[in-house]
């Protein structure tokens, strides 16, 4: 059962079209390598979707257009050391890629890959992320 408060976070949907399809690239978390997209605390003295945006650059080695207008959020838990159960609520923004880097501060830490909306859906775990997916059309 899933706490009544939720730490909150923002999160970057990254996306290209390629070949006339939307593609999103996901990420692997860091301890248990499932796909994810970035995502991350808010930021003193930025807007929700512009530290999305950082997010973005730091976990995936990306940069692009930030939509200022949420996708939506999903809610997700994690368990921590102590054995508590933490609850998150991330905001999620559109962010159109325009560069991949080849070297970025996560890159050791994670694994990045694109995937069609409908392979990502499969890919992902979190509902209420896999909703936003579904109903993606940028």
């Amino acid at each position: 059962m899933m706490p009544e408060s939720h730490h909150h976070q923002v999160a970057a949907l990254p996306y290209r079209k390629r070949r006339g399809r939307t593609e999103i690239l996901l990420i692997t978390t860091r301890e248990t390598k499932r796909w994810m997209i970035p995502k991350g605390w808010p930021m003193e003295g930025r807007t929700d979707y512009n530290a999305a945006k950082q997010e973005a650059f730091e976990e995936a080695g990306v940069k692009g257009r930030i939509g200022k207008l949420q996708l939506g959020h999903f809610l997700y838990t994690r368990s921590q050391n102590s054995g508590a159960v933490s609850s998150y609520r991330a905001v999620v923004y559109p962010l159109e890629v325009e560069k991949m880097l080849g070297s970025w501060p996560e890159k050791k830490e994670r694994f990045r890959s694109w995937f069609a909306i409908e392979e990502a859906v499969e890919a992902l775990n979190e509902e209420g992320l896999i909703e936003i997916l579904a109903k993606f059309d940028p």
